[in-house]
């Protein structure tokens, strides 16, 4: 039993990432309509900023702190880019857009951190938080979970509960109408982006440690980001916090398992097809009958 367990455990910390990242996804598409392809590689920027940081005698605090920031710079610079040029373009524009600036951020940041060459990630949090049926959990794996719920938590009630969650709501279902009641539509949009940038930041520094030690791979998460995503149908947070666990869990799984664990990065692409098959069962149904 533990030989299926203790895989599934060690795939909690990503797993929270991907759920973090795949609410993030729902958060700016629902609230500035855009399917954000750069996600994962503004989040891989502030990792990188802290590791740059760390490298050159930067406690891991300040470091991370500096990270974080430089995430939400990143992302605000990319808002910048969509509300200045592509704000009244349609949805598949504005995520061609950002497939485009996902290469460019790619090409800079694979040219700026030596490509393949290795880099020392530091424990963001190191240790194990309590052994569960003779598998030690990490602190890692706990706060990325709790991180998640918690995101998750706080997007539904600002949504909800609060007047700018309304007002970013509108911007994002009637941007025309939302600037003509003298909402201040860029300067919430810029917002959305650099939480989104700050948030995914921090995601990454704590799994960085776990992943390939190159600024491509960090990027390349936008794939079970955008899985967890499509589980939610892009408006449910919780199911894609539900999904980028599973998501994580179902990688473990397979990694320990010596016959698939070379083709643990397939599980993600494999969800996202799962998904868009079930989501067109209905028209295929209707065309059989």
């Amino acid at each position: 039993m533990n030989s299926f367990f203790t895989p599934a455990v060690a795939g909690l910390s990503a797993g929270g990432a991907y759920a973090i990242l795949g609410v993030c996804a729902i958060f700016t598409y629902r609230l500035v309509a855009v399917v954000n392809f750069t996600g994962a590689a503004i989040g891989a920027t502030g990792t990188f900023v802290m590791v740059a940081l760390y490298e050159h005698g930067v406690p891991v605090l300040p470091g991370a702190i500096a990270g974080v920031l430089a995430g939400a710079l990143t992302a605000l610079i990319i808002g910048l880019v969509m509300t200045t040029w592509f704000a009244g373009a349609n949805a598949s524009t504005k995520a061609a857009v950002t497939a485009a600036l996902l290469v460019g951020i790619v090409a800079v940041g694979l040219r700026l951190t030596g490509g393949q060459h290795p880099h020392a990630f530091p424990d963001l949090v190191p240790g194990s938080a309590f052994r569960l049926a003779g598998v030690e959990v990490t602190n890692a794996a706990v706060l990325t979970v709790v991180l998640a719920v918690v995101f998750t938590v706080l997007a539904e009630l600002f949504l909800a509960r609060t007047r700018t969650g309304l007002q970013l709501r509108a911007l994002s279902e009637r941007p025309m109408a939302a600037e003509l009641i003298g909402i201040r539509v860029r300067l919430l949009a810029l917002g959305v982006w650099a939480v989104m940038g700050a948030v995914t930041s921090f995601a990454l520094m704590i799994i960085a440690p776990l992943r390939s030690p190159d600024f491509m791979s960090l990027s390349l998460l936008v794939v079970p980001a955008l899985a967890a995503a499509l589980i939610g149908a892009f408006r449910s947070f919780r199911a894609a916090l539900l999904g980028g666990l599973m998501i994580g869990i179902v990688e473990g799984l397979v990694s320990g398992l010596d016959a698939f664990s070379q083709y643990r990065s397939t599980v993600p692409f494999l969800v996202i097809l799962a998904v868009l098959l079930w989501s067109q069962r209905g028209a295929r149904w209707d065309e059989a009958r």
